[in-house]
């Protein structure tokens, strides 16, 4: 069993916790990952820059964090930090909604905790195939891939 707990600490964006929560479980099903909790936390970007500049050495906001607390073949513990105020930016530029946008950090980051890697080309190229797999099951694309850009 895969147990999610969304906790909202902001006001910008409706946060549809039973969303979130089926993307995680999405990838972890990718993955076969069977059992694991998730701390999935929705911030605002004051926050997000305070823990990117304290775990990364960024000083500042960025639109996810992700964290390995355990892991093994069928079992993983994590955390996903996304910020709604990069979320509401970011939807603005690409012309959805805030909510879809934070969506897509939310499985972003649940990519992250099963592994995938967005440093190089091949890796990013990876983990943008996935993510459209995994928001195809919302009935999204990612508006990236229509406006032929990359966030």
């Amino acid at each position: 069993m895969i147990e999610i707990q969304v906790h909202n600490d902001q006001n910008t964006v409706a946060v549809d916790s039973s969303r979130l929560q089926q993307a995680v479980r999405n990838v972890y099903a990718d993955r076969n990952i069977k059992q694991g909790e998730v701390s999935l936390a929705v911030i605002g970007d004051e926050q997000m820059q305070t823990l990117n500049a304290r775990y990364l050495n960024h000083d500042w906001p960025t639109d996810v964090l992700s964290f390995v607390h355990e892991s093994t073949d069928t079992c993983l513990d994590g955390e996903i930090i996304v910020s709604a105020d990069t979320a509401v930016r970011q939807a603005g530029r690409y012309g959805w909604e805030p909510a879809d946008e934070l969506l897509l950090y939310v499985i972003h980051g649940a990519l992250h905790l099963i592994g995938h890697d967005d440093h190089c080309a091949d890796d990013l190229s990876d983990m943008r195939a996935a993510e459209r797999r995994h928001l195809d099951y919302f009935g999204l694309v990612p508006r990236y891939d229509e406006l032929g850009t990359e966030p």
